[in-house]
């Protein structure tokens, strides 16, 4: 059976603008019936890297929130620690970077809330029971959250070819040792070079899985948890992921921390996806490039599938835009993101997303 994908395109008038039109697809999806009263409200979203400028803008942020408080839920802001030690690496630095590129409670109208804690470990183990993962490890904030709303800007990715809803949901609620599973299949590397051998990820380590020799830190990949709190640790940067994950491996890792994210709260959540502002690279970039194709407009569903299908398919009917980081299928039908990395095949989260059950790629795009 189909899914319902709700759209709207970014024509306006004077009494039917954006936030109006936005509203409007939280009515189409029937938020209120998945937001009961007092319910804490994880509304996940990615506050942008610093200096990114392709992130969704608060303004619209704020409009969810206030259409949450209405049906008295209690919304807060949130997003996971990254894995890598860039500025939302921690969530003081993280929280400094989210209210500095305008989501400061003055502006949303609601809190902010790192969901894995300070470093990315405070986290809770999901038992799922997929071909990969038995588990899968998500940032607390989401796992005892009542209800969620995923608010994800469709852009492309280097290693799954888009990011929408399953990405926002997957890799976002993933904690730091969730994010290392999806990314890596092997323990952290020392980089030696940058080792002064301070032994502070010694002292660190709860599973004493690091020795200094020769004053060089060392990992006892036997005894190594993966949990990478020893990447934040290291002031040096000497400790790092090793990024070997293949794409399709990947992609279908994130699908299954999506049902992870999602477990209970099947019918307590909402998507929507922003195709706007369609850069080629994710908004963890501290840049964005130039748009690969005219802004198309806003989505909403209750089937995470679905709703990335029907925004990989809008997206593809646009014509390319030149001087982007789009190098081929520039005509209206061509696959853009096909355009933009010819290596990478896509469709693998959809189609393994649609074979766990996670939703279906058959949608009904009604449009506003």
């Amino acid at each position: 059976m189909a899914s319902q994908v709700f759209y709207s395109d970014l024509g306006v008038s004077p009494r039917k603008n954006l936030f109006f039109k936005l509203t409007s697809l939280l009515d189409r999806v029937d938020l209120k019936s998945r937001v009961r009263k007092d319910d804490l409200v994880a509304v996940k979203l990615h506050f942008g890297e610093k200096g990114n400028t392709a992130y969704i803008s608060p303004v619209f942020i704020r409009k969810i929130v206030d259409r949450i408080k209405e049906y008295g839920g209690k919304p807060f802001l949130t997003d996971c620690n990254t894995l890598y030690t860039g500025e939302r690496g921690n969530a003081v630095s993280h929280l400094v970077t989210a209210i500095e590129n305008g989501f400061d409670y003055a502006v949303v109208g609601a809190p902010l809330i790192i969901a894995d804690g300070l470093k990315g470990g405070c986290s809770v183990k999901v038992r799922i029971d997929k071909e990969i993962f038995k588990e899968v490890t998500i940032g607390y904030g989401i796992v005892h959250s009542d209800s969620i709303v995923s608010v994800a800007h469709f852009k492309g990715h280097d290693l799954s070819g888009f990011g929408g809803t399953i990405k926002n949901l997957g890799m976002g609620c993933g904690s730091r040792i969730g994010k290392l599973q999806q990314h890596s299949n092997i323990n952290p590397v020392v980089k030696e070079k940058l080792c002064i051998g301070c032994g502070e990820c010694l002292d660190w380590c709860a599973q004493g899985a690091i020795s200094i020799e020769d004053k060089t830190a060392r990992i006892d990949t036997e005894r190594c948890v993966g949990c990478g709190e020893c990447f934040l640790i290291c002031k040096q940067g000497a400790i790092q992921a090793q990024w070997n994950e293949t794409s399709s491996v990947f992609q279908k890792k994130m699908v299954e921390y999506a049902v992870g994210v999602l477990k209970g709260k099947e019918k307590k959540s909402v998507f929507i996806n922003f195709i706007t502002q369609v850069t080629p690279t994710c908004d963890c970039y501290p840049c964005s490039g130039a748009a690969i194709v005219p802004d198309v407009g806003i989505v909403a569903s209750t089937d995470p599938v679905a709703i990335d299908q029907a925004s990989v398919d809008l997206v593809n009917k646009q014509i390319g835009l030149e001087n982007s980081g789009l190098k081929s299928n520039f005509n209206p039908g061509e696959d853009k993101f096909k355009g933009v990395y010819p290596h990478l095949e896509w469709s693998t989260q959809l189609e393994y997303g649609e074979e766990i059950g996670l939703g279906t790629k058959d949608y009904e795009l009604i449009k506003l």
